[in-house]
């Protein structure tokens, strides 16, 4: 029997974390910046254009031929994305036919995982599933947190999934791409089709370094689908279905700037702090999210640039329709966008080109000679919970459930400046702890955490605490941020959790920064 885990030792952070994952060797955090890989990219099979269609149509009947035709087993890793959120349709069916054939032990490598699938919980009681290595969001995170995964979940960052694959500690038997578009040769992309979704820049490793390639579409388009996201020449079969996706559940959260007074406090006093501190000026750089307090957070930066004249050289997105409309009002050159939150990004993405798509490898893999993420000026990041060393976590909750991933997140936290506005507390549970349950980005990293409450500034940055003095806004320490949450709301309980382990967290070099423990019966 595989070995879930074993050869527990402590990290570079002080985390207990283990050596052998899944019967693999694994190496666990050595610090921000010390583990250096040696050695050359993995590489897949050679191919040979004498076992392909001369004509170029690599169009078969079904999916089951599809995955029947690349050599469907058990134990093998079988990897699909989320460009379609919640509105994902094809990973449950790969694992209906998985079940139909009766293969077992599957790795399912998602690039992320919505409440959708919690079609698939059964597999992982049956074995057909034997464990997933991508986020585990919703109903699937509560099924790991409880101890039911047969094997050890890994969550790694969008970068450090790619970079998982271009190094070769995962090895894709079967990628299975579901794209709005396609030619029957492979080509494939996301902006144009009924089911369009953006950009399928998280299927761009998947496509490379695969053994096996299946593009599903519902849009199949003669030869050739322009703009091409996916290159045919690494595809091997093309499947025509009814619907590859649904794309109005690609919308993410409330893609609504927020009403709650404390959030737009939070959101106008992180704007003006980048005023003060000098973060705001003609052709910087940003990124933020799509949830309430991040976007409310954009359009006060948009007010700030339209007010002074300026312009943003590029906004770093999750695009929506908010940078979207700063973009064709002129207040930014560019989006170079990672992921596609609502059908207005789409719409955009087709129309303008200065809305770029991007993928985890420009934007996020570490194993690279650079990558966008330290050009970006400031950043504006969540999280669940923060410590007094401004560690930060973004995984699990105050109960100790898994309930998110990491996403791009620990990628970003090489930008200039990354800013964590968040509430002093939720549901009236403290944010700021002693130490947070999951490390999940070291606080040398994290420089400034705003809540309605204050802001903290990372005692590291001198330079932003030397801009700042004499502001009128509310400075504080991390500590006194602390106090006063546990004054209005008592010191928190730490969750109840056993010593078993139930996953992992890869920081972006593919080292293990910490262990996720089963929730307590």
């Amino acid at each position: 029997m595989m070995t879930k885990y074993n050869n527990l030792v402590k990290n570079a952070a002080g985390r207990m974390v283990p050596e052998v994952i899944n019967g693999e060797k694994h190496i666990p955090f050595m610090g921000v910046g010390k583990y250096i890989p040696e050695g050359r990219k993995f590489a897949p099979r050679i191919s040979s254009c004498a076992n392909y269609p001369s004509d170029g149509n690599k169009t078969v009947p079904s999916l089951r031929e599809a995955l029947v035709r690349s050599g469907l087993k058990d134990g093998m890793t079988i990897s699909t994305h989320h460009h379609f959120r919640n509105g994902d349709l094809i990973a449950n069916q790969i694992f209906d036919v998985a079940k139909e054939l009766g293969v077992k032990d599957l790795r399912w490598f998602p690039s992320a995982s919505f409440p959708c699938h919690e079609h698939l919980i059964p597999y992982l009681q049956d074995g057909t599933i034997h464990r997933i290595e991508g986020s585990m969001n919703g109903p699937l995170g509560k099924f790991t947190s409880e101890g039911k995964m047969r094997g050890l979940g890994v969550l790694r960052s969008h970068g450090g999934r790619y970079q998982a694959v271009q190094d070769g500690e995962v090895q894709i038997d079967i990628a299975v791409i579901a794209a709005p578009t396609s030619d029957p040769f492979g080509n494939a992309n996301g902006v144009e089709g009924p089911t369009a979704c953006g950009l399928l820049g998280f299927a761009l490793a998947d496509s490379q370094y695969a053994d096996k390639v299946i593009v599903v579409t519902d849009n199949l388009v003669p030869f050739p689908c322009i703009p091409w996201q996916i290159h045919g020449n690494y595809v091997d079969y093309v499947v025509k279905v009814d619907k590859a996706g649904i794309p109005e559940k690609i919308i993410s959260g409330t893609t609504q700037i927020t009403k709650s007074p404390d959030r737009l406090l939070i959101a106008e006093l992180t704007s003006q702090f980048c005023d003060e501190a000098g973060i705001i000026r003609d052709g910087f750089s940003y990124q933020a999210g799509a949830g309430g307090t991040a976007l409310s957070i954009g359009i006060y930066f948009g007010e700030i640039l339209r007010k002074r004249g300026w312009k943003a050289r590029f906004i770093r997105a999750g695009s929506n329709k908010y940078p979207v409309a700063m973009l064709e009002e002129g207040l930014v050159d560019y989006i170079l966008d990672g992921q596609t939150f609502d059908l207005e990004g789409v719409r955009s993405m087709r129309e303008n080109p200065g809305h770029v798509n991007t993928s985890p490898f420009t934007s996020y893999n570490y194993h690279g000679k650079g990558n966008f993420a330290g050009m970006v000026d400031v950043v504006i990041l969540g999280a669940t919970e923060v410590d007094v060393n401004f560690n930060a976590n973004v995984v699990t909750h105050s109960d100790g459930y898994l309930l998110h991933g990491i996403g791009g997140w620990q990628n970003c936290l090489f930008s200039k400046t990354t800013i964590l506005p968040i509430p002093l507390f939720r549901d009236r549970i403290p944010v700021i702890r002693d130490e947070v349950t999951t490390l999940c980005g070291p606080g040398e990293l994290i420089d400034v955490i705003v809540t309605e409450r204050g802001i903290a500034v990372n005692p590291a940055r001198t330079d932003l605490l030397e801009r700042m003095k004499g502001s009128p806004l509310p400075l504080k320490s991390i500590e006194e941020l602390k106090d006063e949450a546990e004054k209005i709301c008592g010191k928190p309980d730490k969750p109840a959790l056993d010593d078993e382990l139930v996953a992992v967290i890869k920081w972006v070099d593919g080292t293990v920064i910490d262990s996720v423990k089963k929730v307590g019966s």
